[in-house]
C-alpha cells in the first residue's frame, strides 16, 4: 500500500514538515515536494497524478509524492528513524 508523505511521517513517528525538510536536505525532494530523482528512486517513491473538474476554472491537475512499501524502511535508514514494530499476525493461532 502506497502512503502519502503525511501518512509516512506519522508511521515513522515524525511530522510531515520535518520529513519534507529531511528529504529536501538530502536531495530526495525538489521544491514542489516531488521526487528529485524519479528514475533512481523509483522503487521507493513515485509521483501520483490527479485531476478534477472545477466549474469555473475547468480541468485542474495536481501531482503528489507517494511512498511505496519498500520506501518506508529505506527512509527510516536514510534518516536514522526508528521503525515501528510489525504487529503479530494472529491468523495462524488455532
Amino acid at each position: 500500500m502506497e502512503r502519502s508523505l503525511e501518512q509516512t511521517a506519522k508511521h515513522l513517528g515524525t511530522t510531515r514538515p520535518k520529513l519534507i525538510k529531511l528529504m529536501r536536505a538530502n536531495g530526495l525532494l525538489n521544491d514542489r515536494n516531488l521526487p528529485a530523482h524519479p528514475h533512481r528512486d523509483r522503487e521507493y517513491l513515485r509521483v501520483k497524478d490527479g485531476s478534477w473538474y472545477h466549474q469555473e476554472l475547468g480541468m485542474q491537475y495536481s501531482q503528489s509524492t507517494r511512498v511505496k512499501p519498500a520506501g518506508i524502511s529505506w527512509l527510516a535508514k536514510q534518516f536514522d528513524l526508528p521503525l515501528p514494530a510489525i504487529p503479530a499476525d494472529r491468523r495462524d493461532v488455532a
